[in-house]
């Protein structure tokens, strides 16, 4: 599978992983004490959904469009609210059809004290990160490579933090690496949120990686994921999925609330399928 971010942007995949790191970080926020995002494959930062790329999908208007454009009930809209008022706002500021990768929501969600580093190998995607958000001196921008950063850079000095883990999957071996990169963030920084993002598509490989996750016995092991596709295949993204290490203890019932509400918007048979769950809990 291609995710490369430009064509997939604001897609319901990318709503679901973004709603979820917003409702992360805005639980860090309730304590003054700074906290650093390690993104380990951050992309260009901000995308055109009015691009080329983003149109020859179009698949953003079966994603935050829809959401934008829906009048949701509270308490999902105050839930949404971080999430998406970082998309108004960015879209007043430059144009309407503007999108925030998850650097640009971050650093948009994140205190003068909380720091930020994003790796990105790709070169042209490196030179689109230091152009949108590289002026951000909370910001660091690496030219490494993802899968690496997670032993170079934990655990961070401020001792609270995120790892979001989000690869392209354009290579074989994905989910084997994020389950590597699983373990070793937890021997480094076992009291760290980590997000691990995979796309649903081939259900016997992300039925092995489900299976692989627990067997690392993790404590507080959350698995959210929505179905906004009928039909299944080998080809066409169908599915998204998350697994989060160390969650906020109020993120399961959160995303249970916002994702029933959102999901069936943006679901090709406007039904849409929810499954929020703990693969381990304790700890």
């Amino acid at each position: 599978m291609n995710y490369r971010h430009a064509f997939h942007a604001g897609n319901p995949a990318d709503v679901m992983k973004h709603a979820a790191l917003a409702r992360v970080l805005t639980y860090f926020a309730k304590k003054d004490n700074a906290y650093r995002v390690v993104d380990t494959h951050a992309g260009a930062g901000i995308y055109d959904l009015g691009g080329t790329s983003a149109l020859k999908t179009g698949e953003a208007d079966e994603g935050i469009e829809r959401v934008l454009a829906a009048d949701l009930p509270e308490p999902v809209a105050a839930l949404l609210a971080p999430y998406l008022d970082t998309v108004r706002t960015l879209r007043q500021s430059s144009s309407p059809r503007r999108y925030p990768g998850s650097p640009a929501l971050a650093l948009a969600l994140g205190r003068p004290q909380d720091r930020f580093l994003f790796c990105e190998l790709h070169g042209e995607e490196r030179q689109k990160l230091e152009k949108n958000v590289g002026d951000d001196h909370r910001a660091k921008i690496m030219n490494q490579n993802g899968w690496q950063a997670v032993g170079a850079h934990l655990p961070p000095r401020e001792r609270r933090g995120v790892l979001l883990i989000d690869p392209p999957f354009e290579e074989p071996g994905e989910f084997h690496r994020l389950v590597e990169a699983l373990k070793s963030a937890y021997e480094r920084f076992a009291t760290g949120t980590v997000m691990l993002w995979y796309p649903i598509k081939d259900l016997q490989a992300v039925d092995a990686f489900r299976r692989d996750v627990a067997r690392l016995g993790l404590p507080k092991t959350l698995k959210v994921e929505i179905d906004f596709a009928e039909v299944r295949s080998l080809t066409q993204l169908s599915g998204s999925g998350l697994i989060i290490v160390n969650p906020p203890f109020t993120l399961a019932d959160e995303m249970r609330t916002i994702l029933t509400a959102i999901n069936p918007l943006m679901a090709r048979d406007g039904k849409g399928r929810v499954r929020v769950s703990w693969l381990t809990q304790g700890g």
